[in-house]
């Protein structure tokens, strides 16, 4: 009696289970890049309320940080600069430019200007600006170099693997207190020996539990 199969048929099985696990090891790895915040975050440029330079303010007229983002240093929120703060200048400063209009108008009504926020982390994430001011994390390490945005835009993942990269070896991303604010800081020759006394001096040790994070 003749077979119904081939010889080679007893090679389909195995065919398959190859074909099975490249499918599926495709398909995983499709998801873990483009559904991940490396994709999906970075780039993110949300149209705001008023065409508000970074590069302008923070660039080249070399207004600190610290001016607008207030609380930056004594609480978990940057803070978003109120009015007041734009008509500090702007009640003298471009008085006639049309681009100011929903300033000039917050400033009458009372009203609060709405802007978007870029940087905004999930409700179930903690994170505490003054805790990595104050030991020298500086702005420029998860905000990128504002001073050369046009319009401010994510450019770190701020994602949980991302956080914990630099919560496990804390020393990468320390500078000195005064040059914080410091856009396009470069690391000394001696970063690892100054980083490594500030991480004795100020007890550094950032958590990588779940509690650290997740409160």
């Amino acid at each position: 009696m003749s077979q119904l199969f081939k010889k080679s048929a007893n090679l389909w099985p195995i065919y398959l289970i190859i074909t099975l696990i490249v499918l599926s090891s495709g398909l995983v790895g499709f998801f873990w890049y483009y559904g991940s915040p490396e994709y999906t975050d970075v780039g993110y440029r949300p149209k705001q309320p008023v065409e508000y330079s970074h590069k302008l303010h923070a660039g080249d007229l070399g207004i600190d940080c610290r001016y607008c983002h207030t609380a930056v240093e004594v609480s978990a929120r940057a803070s978003v600069p109120p009015t007041e703060t734009c008509m500090n200048c702007h009640s003298l400063i471009g008085t006639d430019n049309p681009k100011l209009d929903p300033v000039r108008e917050s400033w009458a009504s009372g009203e609060s200007i709405e802007w978007v926020r870029v940087h905004d982390l999930p409700d179930y994430a903690f994170f505490n600006h003054s805790a990595h001011v104050n030991v020298g994390v500086g702005c420029e390490s998860c905000h990128g170099n504002v001073a050369t945005m046009d319009k401010i835009e994510q450019k770190k993942p701020l994602s949980m693997s991302w956080c914990l990269s630099c919560h496990r070896a804390p020393e990468d991303g320390l500078r000195p207190l005064d040059q914080v604010t410091k856009m396009n800081w470069k690391m000394p020759e001696n970063h690892t020996e100054f980083a490594q006394q500030v991480i004795k001096d100020k007890n550094i040790t950032p958590p990588t539990d779940c509690s650290g994070c997740h409160r």
